[in-house]
């Protein structure tokens, strides 16, 4: 088995710069925009929404390929040119002339930001079953720091020029391209590689593959129905917390700031012995519970620091994603690894744009005057049924079905 020392820090600092790239447009998208097209910062906002339905919709199409991919040449590649072309590309986009050519570094950011279903695929060749829980909780470290860190570094940095966030981002990517290029092995061994076939780099035609793992399948229902709740909240967080209870800039950044530091103490850290503990069946069933808690005490709460008390629950439903993680990957066969993780990753980019779609229309539509009633926390409230659905969803699932050990030849075994 690969050495899990230099092999999984670089898989960390990997998923962070895949999140950390997505945060630092944050702050700085709008001002950019407008002045790529000569409008204003509204027209840049507008023009934003749209620059995230790129990149998501890249990723749905390409995570498949890459997890395909990495399964027939090794993990190793495919995570060093996604590397070399995220740190490439953010210098264009520092460099961006016209707006079009923003919207082209965004679809080639998107398409080498899908190297997660790679990462996740190393990180399941080189830990064994029972740690993979604590193992993916290091995914939800990296994107809860990412989602501190992008849009803090990117409001720093634009403030001295609008175009350095980008310039330090490729820098940084193009360190890490160089540390695993020098320094990490292979994962996968070349017996445990398949074949390449067309199907399975389709991102429609990838889902049916899970349907050969019924736990699997199940899961990915319940996790892609979180993912919208989630997904809608992000689009709709600042506009909500602004609109019901007048928060500045500042206090909506030291929001995000608190969420993201809580999602990574818990997932990076608390999540390697609560899981354990509680075991992965039921960690995962609480965390969805807790999830739905938040969800509607979100859309309830009526005084700002409500929130802050509410997001300390919402934290520690964190462990939900290691637990899943470690479920699915104990699941799979390992020459499947990479294809299972590129059909969830593409069901997530899916998620990314429904969610913003469903949630952003509803707050739009409830706080109008053509809403019989306001109700400004409708998108939190949609979040907690959707979380909940998947809540039942999944408690159905890991009542019939039980994950064994998968031997590395021969078809998955399901626990009686």
């Amino acid at each position: 088995m690969t050495k899990r020392g230099p092999a999984v820090g670089f898989i960390f600092v990997t998923l962070l710069l895949d999140v950390l790239g997505f945060g630092l447009l944050i702050p700085v998208a709008p001002k950019l925009v407008a002045q790529l097209q000569g409008g204003t910062e509204s027209e840049g906002a507008h023009a934003y929404w749209l620059l995230t339905v790129t990149y998501a919709a890249m990723q749905f199409v390409f995570a498949p390929v890459l997890g395909a991919l990495s399964d027939v040449v090794g993990r190793r590649p495919v995570l060093l040119c996604s590397l070399f072309g995220s740190g490439v590309d953010y210098f264009a986009m520092a460099l961006s002339p016209s707006l079009s050519w923003l919207f082209l570094t965004r679809a080639i950011n998107g398409i080498s930001g899908a190297s997660m279903t790679a990462a996740s695929a190393y990180i399941a060749d080189v830990t064994p079953p029972e740690k993979r829980a604590g193992a993916f909780g290091m995914i939800g470290a990296a994107f809860g720091l990412g989602f501190v860190l992008g849009p803090l570094l990117g409001g720093w940095l634009g403030a001295k020029n609008i175009h350095l966030p980008f310039y330090v981002a490729g820098g940084v990517t193009l360190l890490n391209w160089l540390f695993g290029l020098l320094v990490v092995p292979e994962s996968l061994p070349r017996e445990r590689r398949s074949k390449f076939s067309l199907a399975r780099v389709n991102p429609v035609a990838t889902i049916p593959t899970l349907a050969r793992y019924p736990l699997v399948a199940r899961l990915a229902v319940a996790l892609t129905l979180v993912n919208i709740a989630q997904f809608g909240l992000h689009v709709t967080w600042v506009l909500a917390m602004s609109y019901r209870f007048g928060w500045s800039t500042f206090q909506v950044g030291l929001s995000l700031f608190i969420v993201g530091i809580g999602a990574a103490v818990v997932q990076g850290g608390l999540a390697r012995k609560i899981v354990p503990a509680m075991g992965e069946h039921r960690a995962l069933v609480v965390s969805l519970a807790l999830a739905t808690l938040a969800f509607t005490g979100y859309g309830l709460a009526t005084e700002g620091w409500m929130i802050y008390a509410i997001v300390a629950v919402a934290s520690l439903g964190g462990i939900g994603m290691p637990a899943a993680q470690s479920l699915i990957t104990r699941t799979v066969r390992p020459e499947e690894q990479g294809a299972v993780q590129g059909a969830l990753s593409s069901l997530q980019s899916g998620a990314q744009i429904v969610g913003p779609a469903v949630c952003g229309s509803a707050f739009a539509y409830f706080i109008s005057a053509r809403a019989p009633f306001k109700l400004p926390g409708a998108p939190f409230f949609i979040g907690a049924a959707l979380t909940l659905v998947g809540l039942v969803v999944a408690a159905v699932a890991l009542r019939r079905l039980a994950p064994v050990h998968v031997a590395a030849d021969g078809p998955p075994k399901v626990a009686a």
